[in-house]
């Protein structure tokens, strides 16, 4: 099996902390990160070989359901994921900007994922439920359609679980804006 990332959510910061020891305990996998995000929650992303993820988060997931917002597990996440999460991309051709916004952490984490695996487009950030009330959004950009056919997808992909919030597409963002959000 090949390399999976995956998160799990929690309502409250104990229950985080012992899903993230029983995720660890459960099978070979990696924290990437295991930390507190507003209003409260506690998100913990690791990654491994598909399978031992996949049995880590099975396990919070079972254990923890009454505390769990939202989990996902990604096989072969896309490789503009990790920059965008810390905010590293690199950005030399502004075009359209994509923005989808989300009530958890990981369904921003799974929308980035499938816009970036929709069409061709470059992730710009991951905005992880830090300082909006538990809330997420990713910016992307690229050709216009291309990021209309990833905002479309992930927004799509994430309304079925509730999480959705709002989106939206800027054909020809001005330079101002882009030195503002980038």
């Amino acid at each position: 099996m090949g390399k999976a990332l995956a998160m799990a959510e929690f309502t409250t910061v104990s229950t985080g902390i012992r899903a993230a020891d029983m995720m660890i305990k459960t099978a070979e996998v990696k924290v990437i990160e295991a930390e507190v995000v507003c209003p409260g929650k506690y998100i913990v992303l690791i990654e491994g070989e598909l399978s031992a993820v996949r049995a880590s988060v099975d396990a919070v997931k079972t254990a923890f359901s009454d505390k769990l917002i939202d989990s996902f597990v990604l096989g072969n996440p896309h490789d503009s994921i990790f920059p965008a999460i810390y905010g590293s991309s690199e950005i030399d051709d502004r075009r359209a900007l994509g923005v989808l916004e989300t009530y958890s952490a990981a369904s921003i984490i799974l929308a980035a994922d499938i816009a970036a695996k929709t069409s061709i487009v470059k992730l710009i950030e991951l905005r992880i439920a830090r300082g909006m009330c538990g809330k997420s959004y990713m910016l992307l950009t690229g050709e216009v359609a291309a990021v209309e056919a990833a905002i479309e997808k992930a927004k799509s992909e994430v309304k079925d679980g509730a999480m959705f919030l709002d989106s939206s597409v800027i054909a020809n963002p001005d330079d101002k804006l882009w030195e503002t959000i980038i």
